[in-house]
């Protein structure tokens, strides 16, 4: 489908100007462009209507998860036919794996993953090989590293009616892509068996999955279904389930890439004897023969990703795969807020190779690790053929770098910046409950902000006494949950602290 436009507004005030010199200037090729907007003079809605123009896939990028949900929930409701997808982080709580050498503390990798938004992550890969008129919101995790994706689209299986397979060789496959059985307990990732039955829950869906009827060595019928009540929604005349993890590798690869790891595990651990290191050399030799046993026998093991180069056939030093990569050649590419999302892309290289060397350095694991990292600055520029930075306040390297730079001033409201006003610091719980009286008696909406976290959680509870319903958002509440709290804002059924 192409990307149409839903919605009940038309580009008004330094929109139409901006839209149409942005577009003039990816139909002429620039490379890099900036969109200066003020604050309120609808930069999402000239995305949008850039996107509906030129008709290709794009990544949004935002520098935190908040923004990137609330842009994810603008361009979803401009654009409710197409492909709108969210990809961030997929970790509620994630503690590295580190070492200190002053201490001699080893930190082992701790984490807590959210299944609602890993199912996101999926889905947006997935949509990426199936059509093109795909929009990705994305946080600044889209540059570390990720399966290759020449491999995840060969793992993928496909499956049509009438086709000669067996309910056996597909269970195999279904293993080799990382799907668990469980005939109890059917949730996302897993497969169960029913006689002639075989019920996949893709990793890519949480409400359905995909009901596969085999007449002996044949398929009989494919069927999307309600995962909970097994209601059948249609019948499908083709189905490609891809795998459950973006880390796979085929059998005869997987074997190949441990014997590698073997041979390179062995070579460090006679440097490290040689150095007469050899309590660093029988670490290294425990934990990587005890990762190689269990990605033979499991497919799988903790810290996985340290031997993504060996899998994805880099060499050394070698650029990784990200989600970038998962792109058709034309994408576009789209940075919010770029004064702080550029820098924060630029940081993300120092600060894991820092841990690193300490893990490496002290034989808790394979130099490989090196390989498993976001992308330098420099690679990342190298990932995109055309780029609009759209900010406030652009910084140096947007302004320098930009081969056009389009200003948008007039609101589409025609309104102005508002009046600041500064009160006294005595009373000022009672007036801003006085305030937001007012506010609610119009039928509006309040923003308050305040020092710390702790104040926010007080103050929200302090308006809850006084009849005023709110809620608290800082960075400690779970990603999916902001998401809830933006949309009930946005809906007026709340204030927020």
């Amino acid at each position: 489908m192409e990307f149409k436009i839903h919605s009940k507004f038309k580009p008004t005030g330094d929109q139409p100007q901006a839209i149409d010199k942005l577009v003039e200037g990816l139909n002429d090729g620039l490379r890099e462009q900036v969109l200066l907007g003020v604050t309120g003079s609808g930069k999402t809605f000239t995305m949008a209507n850039i996107i509906e123009r030129v008709q290709r896939p794009t990544i949004v990028i935002a520098h935190n998860k908040t923004l990137a949900a609330q842009l994810c929930n603008e361009l979803r409701e401009f654009f409710p036919e197409n492909s709108v997808n969210y990809f961030v982080s997929y970790y509620d709580y994630y503690q590295p794996e580190a070492y200190i050498v002053s201490s001699d503390t080893y930190i082992e990798k701790d984490l807590a993953i959210n299944d609602e938004i890993d199912k996101l992550r999926h889905s947006a890969t997935c949509s990426l090989f199936e059509r093109r008129d795909v929009i990705i919101v994305a946080s600044v995790s889209c540059i570390y590293g990720l399966g290759e994706p020449s491999e995840y689209e060969k793992m993928a299986i496909s499956l049509r009616p009438g086709m000669k397979i067996s309910r056996e060789e597909v269970i195999e496959r279904l293993v080799d892509n990382q799907y668990k059985r469980n005939d109890i307990e059917f949730i996302r990732g897993n497969f169960r068996v029913r006689g002639d039955v075989l019920e996949v829950f893709p990793a890519s869906s949480n409400e359905t999955s995909i009901r596969i009827d085999f007449f002996g060595d044949e398929i009989d019928g494919i069927y999307e279904v309600e995962a909970i009540s097994g209601k059948k929604i249609s019948r499908l005349e083709h189905v490609a389930i891809y795998p459950a993890s973006h880390y796979v590798s085929s059998p005869e690869k997987m074997e190949d890439c441990l014997k590698q790891i073997e041979h390179d595990m062995e070579e460090e651990v006679k440097a490290f004897e040689e150095k007469g290191k050899l309590i660093e050399a029988m670490r290294l030799k425990q934990r990587t023969s005890y990762d190689i046993e269990m990605l033979r026998e499991m497919g799988y093991t903790s810290g996985v990703e340290n031997y993504s180069r060996y899998f994805d056939g880099r060499k050394p030093g070698e650029a990784p795969y990200c989600l970038l990569d998962y792109f058709p050649d034309d994408y576009l590419m789209i940075i919010d807020e770029s004064h702080m999302t550029l820098p924060q892309i630029r940081a993300m290289y120092n600060g894991d190779r820092a841990r690193k060397d300490n893990l490496v350095g002290y034989g808790f694991r394979l130099k490989s690790a090196y390989d498993n990292r976001p992308l330098t600055f420099d690679e990342f520029e190298k990932k995109f053929d055309q780029l609009i930075c759209v900010s406030a306040t652009p910084g140096e390297y947007e302004m320098k770098h930009a081969d056009n730079v389009v200003e948008q001033i007039i609101r589409p409201t025609g309104l102005v910046d508002p009046e600041i006003i500064v009160r006294p610091v005595n009373g000022q719980v009672d007036d801003l409950l006085g305030e937001l009286n007012k506010t609610i008696a119009t039928g509006g909406r309040a923003l308050v902000t305040t020092l710390t976290k702790k104040m926010a959680e007080n103050l929200s509870v302090y308006l809850e006494e006084h009849g005023v319903k709110t809620t608290y958002l800082h960075s400690e509440i779970k990603t999916m949950e902001r998401m809830e709290i933006i949309n009930s804002l946005r809906s007026a059924t709340l204030l927020l602290a």
